[in-house]
């Protein structure tokens, strides 16, 4: 995510891999219905085969959103 703007690089580093998946990891996930349009950054808790558990950040401490293992993990809006 380059070029974000007056020359400044985004701050994070995110693992678009889900077969490198790890817990720690930073991911950019998507959420299904009215917010579709919006990315969000959140950090991986659980990495299972088929899902992984992705902590929305620090604003939100005991927030746990269960998502879909992709690039770019999907959480059903009914997570939130």
């Amino acid at each position: 995510m380059l070029g974000m703007g007056e020359g400044e690089d985004c701050p994070f580093q995110f693992n678009f891999d889900p077969a490198t998946f790890k817990v720690g990891d930073t991911v950019s996930y998507r959420v299904t219905g009215s917010l579709a349009d919006f990315p969000f950054v959140g950090t991986l808790l659980e990495v299972h085969d088929d899902y992984v558990v992705i902590s929305p950040g620090e604003n939100e401490p005991d927030a746990r959103y269960k998502a879909t293992r992709e690039s770019r993990p999907l959480v059903d809006e009914s997570e939130l």
